[in-house]
């Protein structure tokens, strides 16, 4: 490679980093991010009631139950949040339903508890606005327990035989095949938080075919192309547009990691209470160590890292050729679509492969360019393929890589100074069967 490609892969890169849509761009997605991790903060500070809590007021009909409930509801309270953190607040009140509802507030609830000799116990609840899901799901666990202890009491029944009956059966698990097994829950997480995670990657392929199509569209469109091509090479020209989208893809996405990591870290506090993690994440990644999560990881970010890196240059490589037979960006649009609804597609396989359970058809799917990016890690997650299969989607996607340069070229060199009015897809199969390369 001559000075005057690395000249072109700098100025190309340079007008990319240093224009004022990716500092105004960044800007926003830096500031979205920590927001969006800091989001019970923000609500807050602008007068939310995360922090405050819910008054429940119990009015009890000679029942004799408002110690029982209270317990109840304090005990299922505090299963949810934190000790210190208790959202709710249970009081007893003697006055009567109708006249507490004419003074009720907004963060209060009423329940009435009345006897009943068929279902041992019946209550009314009552309030201003909706009930969140969480509140209500504490309340009605502790107004089923008290009624299932009222009726225990009634009938004589010992509480460890009740118990005993209702409690769930306990399962001993064993997997024979050990070396793909997972955890049962494992796809369920993978089919929800993976494509969450690998969805930055998609977004970042949609930049990357954008910015190498539209960037050779406008030098066909302002001429400069033939001022380029008489200096370097179709294939330099070409090789420093790839270069420079990509460096500039990757740095986007190290951005994009930066901002998480800062959010994270002022979400949870670490910045002013030292390294330490909180309780609630470090239970968490315990949980995951004990599913063999964090130890599958460790094999698969690497190669996941390769998969990314390599679709990232089969995507920019093809842009590029795509948008060699174009002369607007009218004609890249329609051309560039085939590679939008393939990334699309990868993306929705990667969310749904928990669906897939032992098909041989998305084994093979993830062998496929394009697709192995987004669907190999998420099966390997789950169990469905192992190393050697990343590792031969691996070596297929060099290979078509290796390909699409090779014979890709002809289009380019071709397709570059081609300025005619054609159909695009009849320049371009014309462009491939040229001898001249």
């Amino acid at each position: 490679m001559n000075k005057k490609f690395w000249y072109l892969t700098k100025v190309s890169l340079r007008k990319k980093v240093k224009s004022k849509w990716f500092v105004i761009t960044n800007i926003i997605l830096a500031v979205a991010i920590i927001l969006l991790l800091n989001i019970n903060s923000l609500v807050t500070f602008f007068g939310g009631d995360f922090d405050s809590k819910t008054n429940i007021i119990v009015i009890d009909n000679n029942t004799n139950s408002y110690s029982l409930l209270k317990q109840n509801l304090e005990s299922y309270a505090s299963s949810l949040n934190d000790e210190e953190d208790l959202r709710i607040s249970v009081t007893e009140s003697n006055e009567s339903l109708e006249t507490l509802e004419e003074d009720l507030k907004d963060d209060e609830i009423l329940i009435e508890l009345n006897s009943s000799e068929d279902e041992y116990l019946t209550a009314e609840v009552v309030s201003n606005e909706k009930i969140d899901t969480l509140t209500y799901q504490v309340i009605s666990q502790g107004l089923n327990s008290t009624k299932t202890s009222i009726g225990m009491a009634v009938n004589n029944i010992d509480p460890n035989v009740l118990n005993n009956i209702s409690s769930p059966v306990s399962i001993t698990r064993v997997a024979l095949n050990e070396e793909n097994s997972v955890d049962e829950n494992m796809g369920l997480i993978m089919s929800s938080v993976f494509p969450t995670i690998i969805l930055p990657f998609f977004m970042l392929t949609m930049i990357l075919i954008q910015m190498v199509g539209g960037e050779i569209c406008e030098e066909k469109t302002t001429r400069s192309m033939e001022i380029i091509i008489s200096n370097v090479s179709p294939k330099q020209h070409l090789m420093s547009k790839i270069l420079a989208s990509n460096i500039f893809v990757i740095l986007q996405g190290v951005l994009l990691v930066v901002y998480t990591v800062i959010g994270f870290l002022i979400s949870t506090n670490m910045l002013s209470n030292g390294l330490a993690l909180p309780s609630d994440v470090t239970s968490i990644f315990d949980s995951l160590v004990a599913a063999g999560f964090i130890e599958k990881l460790v094999y698969v970010i690497p190669l996941t890292l390769i998969l990314i890196v390599l679709s990232f240059l089969a995507y920019s490589i093809v842009a590029g050729i795509l948008a060699s037979m174009t002369v607007n960006m009218e004609d890249f649009s329609q051309l560039q679509t085939p590679l939008v609804f393939i990334s699309l597609g990868g993306y929705y396989l990667a969310m749904m492969a928990g669906m897939f359970n032992g098909s041989i058809l998305i084994r093979i799917l993830s062998y496929v360019p394009f697709l192995s990016s987004f669907v190999s890690p998420s099966l390997y997650m789950m169990g469905e393929i192992g190393l050697v299969d990343i590792i031969i989607s691996i070596v297929v996607l060099i290979l078509f890589i290796y390909l699409i340069l090779h014979f890709g070229i002809r289009v380019y060199k071709v397709g570059i100074l081609n300025y005619s009015n054609e159909k695009v897809w009849s320049k371009f199969f014309k462009a491939f069967k040229s001898k001249d390369v």
